[in-house]
């Protein structure tokens, strides 16, 4: 079978983060790139050993050498890219978050109404953890109650552009919250009809951009979640709490798994979570490995390949569900802070 054939917009950090998974993926290749500064692009590629640069992203869309594309542009861009990805018939692999719920709602709609698949890049969705968890949690601790994540990476750079309100407005929420709104979709799975939600916000004083925040939200079938997250604490946390009615999974690291997660390479490390219950003590708790033979974002490129083989399946349709219900939670929260 031909491998699907990317082309990325965008020459970033994260571009060249995926663009290594999509060279480790048995399934895929890339072949053509495109930046707003041709030179970035002219850069990435001999970087990435990339055959085809293109000037603009509308011609590395229009090129028939390219079967998907990656949007790894700032959020203010993405919606008229995967747009225009869609309706020329490209498979979209699109970085998070979106500039709106209804943003991503046209943006899967364009996806359906163009028989192309669709899928947000949240890396820690395609570890085998999550799918262990997902498959054994009712049997071993019971049906989720509440969902407690802490997110914080030391990053106080102000040129970087997550200070950039213009291109991205809501800066540490789209950008950490994210991963906060995905672990309660993943996880907590509720009906996602919200009866309460509150929290705070912090600014930036120079560039007013949000460097920090915490949430609460409560829906309509009792279960709950409690956030943090942001660039100011001065250390990396990862934390997540998933409570039960019979116990507990705790993990440390659910964004990036310390084993191979891309900032992280501690091969000594045996990635998994604890389970505790009852009244416990720490020697009596249980770890549950959780290994994974190629990193999570390799994982992830796979998984795309797949769906792109079938786009009317129904894992194409969960693949834009869950996306639109991790956009909308955002949505909800940004709404109320901001």
């Amino acid at each position: 079978m031909s491998k699907l054939r990317f082309g990325i917009v965008g020459s970033g950090m994260i571009a060249a983060v995926v663009a290594n998974a999509i060279k480790k993926a048995d399934s895929a290749e890339v072949v053509a790139v495109a930046s707003r500064t041709p030179a970035n692009a002219q850069t990435f590629a001999a970087e990435h050993n990339i055959g085809l640069v293109f000037d603009s992203w509308q011609q590395l869309i229009s090129s028939d050498q390219v079967d998907a594309v990656y949007v790894a542009t700032p959020t203010s861009a993405r919606e008229e890219i995967a747009m225009a990805a869609a309706h020329a018939h490209k498979h979209i692999l699109a970085e998070k978050p979106f500039a709106s719920y209804e943003s991503l709602q046209r943006i899967t709609q364009a996806a359906k109404d163009n028989g192309v698949a669709f899928m947000d890049a949240t890396h820690f969705a395609h570890h085998p953890r999550t799918q262990q968890i997902q498959q054994t949690q009712a049997e071993q601790i019971g049906e989720s109650q509440a969902v407690r994540s802490t997110f914080f990476f030391p990053l106080m750079e102000r040129d970087n552009i997550r200070f950039d309100t213009d291109k991205e407005p809501t800066g540490a929420v789209g950008d950490m919250a994210w991963y906060c709104m995905r672990a309660i979709t993943e996880f907590l799975q509720p009906n996602m009809d919200l009866c309460h939600i509150g929290g705070s916000i912090v600014r930036d004083e120079e560039t007013n951009a949000v460097i920090r925040g915490t949430g609460v939200m409560a829906f309509q079938d009792g279960k709950t979640s409690t956030f943090d997250f942001g660039y100011n604490a001065g250390v990396c946390l990862m934390d997540l709490d998933i409570l039960a009615e019979r116990g507990m999974f705790r993990m440390d690291d659910f964004v990036l798994d310390w084993n191979q997660g891309f900032a992280f390479n501690d091969p000594e490390h045996k990635v998994g979570y604890t389970q505790r219950s009852e009244m416990q003590t720490p020697a009596q708790f249980r770890f549950i490995e959780a290994p994974s033979e190629r990193a999570q974002e390799v994982q992830m490129v796979n998984a795309f390949t797949l769906l792109s083989q079938n786009p009317a399946s129904d894992q194409v349709q969960a693949s834009m569900l869950i996306s639109e219900q991790t956009q909308y939670l955002l949505d909800m929260y940004w709404n109320k802070v901001s």
